[in-house]
């Protein structure tokens, strides 16, 4: 009998982690309260998620004098060095994410993208990468939106000349979450 329970019980586990909703796994639209959120998932099955409101997104790079993007390699000094902001965007991305949230996507990485107002150095929009397979596509939209407004309203830079040419900054990084970041 215990044998007929226990395997009942591992059943209804395996039942419960392969019936984790995929939220991303087509090109859609997310109406919720107050806010909008795209979700553009390509052939490969790579999603980018962001606030439908976003208007740099698909948006290039380039100087607002000439229209013509930097050559590359990008060696563009565009902020002043600070010691503050990359810790804090982490802190901001790992808070937003449940203690379950945080296991069931243990070692993947989340991709988010940061674009920065070249005037002000102040973060406008901010987006998401990550496949349509792994755990992130389990996370609902409100965990994105989370994200999005915390670092929107907890990180700026500041600019330099030669940033305030460009039409705007952008800042990207890769994250397992619950990682602690290592002193650089």
């Amino acid at each position: 009998m215990r044998m007929i329970i226990t395997l009942i019980s591992t059943l209804f586990c395996v039942a419960y982690l392969s019936a984790q909703t995929h939220y991303y796994d087509v090109s859609r639209t997310f109406y919720e309260n107050g806010y909008t959120y795209q979700c553009d998932v390509q052939r490969s099955k790579r999603v980018r998620l962001y606030n439908k409101d976003n208007e740099l997104t698909y948006t290039k790079w380039v100087f607002k004098d000439t229209g013509k993007e930097p050559p590359f390699p990008y060696d563009i000094d565009d902020t002043k060095d600070d010691t503050w902001t990359k810790r804090k965007c982490y802190s901001i991305v790992n808070n937003a994410f449940s203690v379950e949230e945080k296991q069931r996507t243990r070692g993947e990485e989340l991709d988010i993208c940061m674009y920065i107002d070249s005037n002000t150095g102040k973060v406008i929009e901010v987006d998401f990468t990550f496949l349509a397979t792994n755990s992130f596509a389990t996370i609902p939209i409100s965990v994105y939106r989370k994200i999005e407004i915390g670092l929107k309203e907890n990180i700026w830079f500041t600019t330099t000349a030669e940033g305030k040419k460009m039409n705007y900054l952008v800042r990207t990084w890769r994250q397992e979450i619950g990682a602690t970041l290592l002193p650089d």
